[in-house]
């Protein structure tokens, strides 16, 4: 009955009408998008801000979506002029470029949870912090941190020796959630764990100081704490790398800087009331990244069912000039989202 009447209309009320429809979903997408950059700016005014490098997979998919745009608008340039079965061949290229754009975003997604960018963390090691309660000797010899890096007689350990380290750590991720967590742990071997300067030793299914006070829960959970960030690689910071080269961080707009791991603002340590706000503090950035880049990502994705279902028309045979109107408002739609990305990739390349 819809479609009857729809066929009565002049072709060019019909585009109009669909043009109309593809323009006020564009706008409110527009809106939805300027709303959280907005709240992005407004979010990095008084609180500790992350910046690290974009992860190369976006670089990529940022290159797949322009190509994508480009062949399917010559596509249609080359079916107005009357060559409709090239929609054939164009409509199935786009389909396969778009899914090619979310396949290196979600591979970008990775990138960043590797580098310690992750939807949900905080910004630096508060809980279970390397030398807080808990560090370890190798050898005999002091384990120290520095930002990431875990150092041996000042000299950063090699990957190797940071493999077994996470290894031996990961031993006690679990000592107070399993209750035979304890007894799956083996020999130290070359391993020494300290608790406040003194060793730390096994025996049965007990942790024991200098072999004789028991290690209560509370220090178990400790422990626990300070195994998860040894066994993940971290040291004072949730992202990975190096301090000032792979990732910052600012407060109120400006960059901080790290020694002795210590973080200084305007050239003096981070002062108590600070500290405090710096260890709760969420990382509001990479929350924000995920949330905008995974919005445009569903924006693409259902897109790409519609393109879905004009690939498969024009393979049977019922693309016809009312279902080509259909293939055109999907291609504005197609390229807005192509754009859009390219605002969102700027901003956040010029302000995260």
């Amino acid at each position: 009955m819809q479609q009857n009447y729809d066929k009565e209309l002049s072709p060019e009320v019909r585009e109009k009408m669909k043009k109309n429809l593809v323009y006020i979903g564009i706008f409110s997408v527009v809106m939805i998008f300027a709303g959280l950059t907005s709240a992005y700016i407004v979010s990095m005014g008084d609180s500790f801000w992350v910046k690290y490098n974009f992860p190369p997979a976006f670089y990529i998919s940022t290159v797949i979506i322009v190509l994508s745009s480009i062949v399917l608008q010559v596509g249609i340039s080359l079916a107005k002029k009357g060559n409709q079965s090239i929609l054939k061949t164009v409509l199935p290229l786009t389909l396969l470029l778009g899914i090619g754009f979310a396949y290196f975003q979600w591979k970008g997604y990775g990138q960043l949870i590797d580098n310690g960018a992750y939807l949900s963390s905080k910004i630096t090691v508060s809980d279970g912090r390397y030398g807080s309660y808990f560090q370890m000797k190798i050898n005999g010899k002091y384990m120290e941190v520095d930002g990431n890096d875990y150092l041996l007689a000042g000299k950063e350990i090699s990957p190797a020796l940071k493999k077994e380290v996470s290894a031996f750590a990961a031993q006690f991720s679990t000592i107070t959630t399993d209750k035979d967590g304890l007894s799956t742990i083996k020999n130290y071997g070359k391993f020494t764990l300290m608790y406040k300067n003194q060793d730390v030793t096994l025996k049965g299914k007990q942790l024991l100081i200098n072999d004789s006070t028991k290690l209560e829960f509370v220090d178990l959970t400790r422990l626990e704490e300070f195994s998860w960030h040894i066994r993940d690689g971290r040291g004072d910071f949730y992202h990975k790398g190096k301090f000032g080269k792979d990732f910052k961080v600012y407060y109120k707009g400006k960059e901080l800087d790290y020694k002795d791991r210590n973080l200084y603002y305007n050239g003096t340590v981070l002062s108590a009331p600070l500290q405090l706000k710096l260890d709760d503090a969420p990382d509001t950035a990479s929350s924000y990244l995920y949330l905008i880049t995974a919005l445009h990502l569903l924006h693409i994705i259902g897109t790409l069912f519609y393109m879905l279902k004009m690939t498969i028309r024009s393979f049977s045979g019922n693309l016809s000039e009312y279902n080509y109107i259909s293939v055109r408002m999907g291609a504005i739609f197609w390229h807005f989202l192509g754009l859009l990305w390219g605002y969102l990739l700027l901003f956040l390349l010029f302000i995260h």
